[in-house]
């Protein structure tokens, strides 16, 4: 962090701030971020006073305070040359006092994961005019300043159960370097697409749909069923060409397209279609990606979604 006007220092008064003002501030790598108790007065000026001239470790660059009652307040900091291992302080930057601080115990949360502190303040109520202070995973401390995750909208089909594509959304937002998300599901029940449907029997894509028990016999159409059945199908237009090739005619169909029933949408999206084969596609705010997605094309949706996210 080179030094700026914008930290508080003996004459600077009303510069820009660097990360007062920022939403979705979260110190990573986390080793930056410090752990100290602080008696002091819990003032903008109180902290500045105090620190100015103190020496702090090279890689220290956000200080999170703790206060003898249990209050807490996180600072920014930058030394005068980040070479030795020590150095003096020569600006300061407050950005949360004790009012807008929560500290959250959680051990499951990873404190190296911008989507899992995210979560983490959206379940505390944690506004975006405070800082969520977690002490997650392995007691490690960080913080997430501001909070303003990105809503994604996850539209996809269930069974199966978890429905696929926001299960493997979930597990890539464990591990990748990407902006804090927030995904939710949009979920087509396929059982209640045909609850009220009277059928003599049902054609659905494959047995890993999770469909047993709709009141009437079912097929599977990847199985190529040998005799041609009185029955309606479950599936998407991919599912229709192959009914096409396999039996020369189209019967009475459910649709159960995702990118179909999501319909044209302004909020960011990200569902599967069949139609889609090799590669990812934008449409809008919408991210279609392959029914056999893997989590490298999922990884390179959400980086396409989210990349003008505001984030340290």
């Amino acid at each position: 962090m080179p030094a700026s006007a914008g930290l508080l220092a003996p004459q600077a008064k009303t510069a820009r701030p660097l990360f007062k003002e920022r939403l979705n501030v979260v110190p990573l790598p986390y080793r930056g971020v410090s752990v100290q108790a602080f008696d002091g007065p819990m003032t903008e000026h109180g902290i500045a006073d105090y620190f100015l001239g103190r020496e702090a470790y090279r890689r220290t660059e956000f200080i999170v305070l703790k206060a003898p009652g249990g209050g807490h307040a996180v600072i920014a900091v930058d030394v005068s040359d980040r070479e030795p291992l020590f150095a003096p302080i020569v600006h300061v930057e407050v950005l949360a006092l004790a009012e807008a601080c929560i500290y959250v115990r959680d051990p499951e949360t990873d404190c190296a994961n911008r989507s899992a502190l995210a979560a983490l303040a959206a379940l505390h109520g944690v506004s975006k005019d405070q800082t969520l202070i977690c002490e997650g995973k392995y007691d490690h401390v960080n913080f997430i300043h501001h909070p303003s995750p990105f809503v994604l909208k996850v539209v996809e089909v269930a069974p199966p159960e978890p429905p696929k594509l926001f299960d493997l959304v979930r597990h890539v937002l464990s591990y990748a370097d990407l902006p804090p998300i927030i995904p939710v599901l949009e979920r087509i029940d396929l059982k209640n697409l045909v609850r009220n449907m009277s059928a003599p029997a049902f054609l659905v894509p494959c047995r890993s749909g999770g469909l047993e028990d709709l009141g009437a016999p079912i097929y599977y159409l990847d199985e190529r069923p040998p005799e041609r059945h009185d029955w309606t199908l479950i599936g998407c237009e991919r599912s229709l060409q192959f009914h096409r090739h396999y039996y020369g005619d189209e019967p009475p169909r459910v649709e159960m397209c995702p990118r179909v029933i999501g319909g044209c949408r302004s909020e960011p999206t990200i569902l599967k279609c069949c139609l889609w084969e090799f590669d990812i596609e934008r449409e809008g705010e919408v991210m279609v990606v392959p029914w056999g997605a893997n989590l490298v094309m999922i990884e390179r949706a959400l980086r396409e979604l989210s990349r003008d996210i505001d984030r340290v």
